[in-house]
């Protein structure tokens, strides 16, 4: 068979991965001589490199990160901010998304918290879990209008798919008793089956106040509080930092 057939037949199955390698194949003289399970071995190699990426790529663009570039590589770890390795070992292998646990990141404006929410996310994703992020007020309003259009079971249904949720900026307001009343019943429907991040500028001491509802905070803190790792950021804010560092270039001679 001559080889150009055998490669539109690759392209056919959706072998593209194996295909490249094949072309890469034939213009090296070198692995002749290799054996044929090894250089069949090394077609199959590069087709799953190719598969695993690109699904990869796809969890990543389903994730809808707000810092899509965040890594925990990429962390910084300075003792104003009290992240030590000790501290974060444990959310480097991703074990505790495999373990259903929860994790609570809390500080000032500023320090770090969306991001390193992200960095978590996308270490997941890089192990082979589905994740979503979404601000938590935004999040709420659209189940609002979602439980309106006749839409919310379908959008329920996707917020579950995510082995880690994200939510972003809890505690920027006061949650209304349908806001409660959905918070409550995303987290149960993840309680001991997903695991949540949640990152606040509130300590999680003041979390109870500001639910509002005695019997209502009970149940939602019940269910993410004590099957969690917590993070308390300190530190002053990035953001102003960077401000305050372009400004001195722009003024530099």
């Amino acid at each position: 068979m001559l080889p150009h057939p055998t490669l539109e037949k690759l392209t056919a199955l959706k072998l593209s991965g194996m295909r490249s390698a094949v072309e890469e194949q034939m213009s090296r003289q070198d692995l002749e001589e290799m054996p044929f399970l090894d250089r069949l071995g090394l077609l199959v190699e590069r087709e799953a490199a190719v598969r695993a990426d690109r699904q990869l790529t796809a969890r990543l663009r389903a994730a809808k990160l707000r810092y899509p570039e965040a890594c925990i590589e990429g962390i910084d770890r300075h003792a104003r901010r009290q992240l030590s390795s000790a501290v974060l070992e444990p959310l480097f292998t991703s074990r505790w998304v495999a373990d259903q646990r929860n994790v609570l990141i809390t500080g000032p404006t500023g320090v770090g918290k969306s991001y390193l929410a992200c960095a978590l996310a996308q270490k997941a994703c890089r192990d082979g879990h589905r994740a979503y992020y979404a601000r938590l007020p935004r999040l709420l309003g659209e189940l609002a209008l979602a439980r309106a259009d006749g839409t919310y079971a379908r959008r329920f249904a996707e917020l579950a798919k995510a082995q880690v949720l994200v939510l972003d900026d809890f505690g920027l307001g006061a949650l209304d008793d349908e806001g409660r009343r959905e918070l409550l019943e995303l987290l149960e429907d993840r309680y001991r089956r997903r695991s949540t991040v949640i990152a606040s500028q509130l300590p999680i001491g003041q979390w109870y106040e500001l639910i509002g509802d005695a019997t209502l905070a009970d149940a939602i803190l019940d269910r993410v509080v004590h099957n969690s790792y917590r993070l308390e950021m300190q530190g002053e804010s990035m953001r102003r930092s960077r401000d305050a560092l372009d400004a001195t270039q722009v003024e530099s001679p």
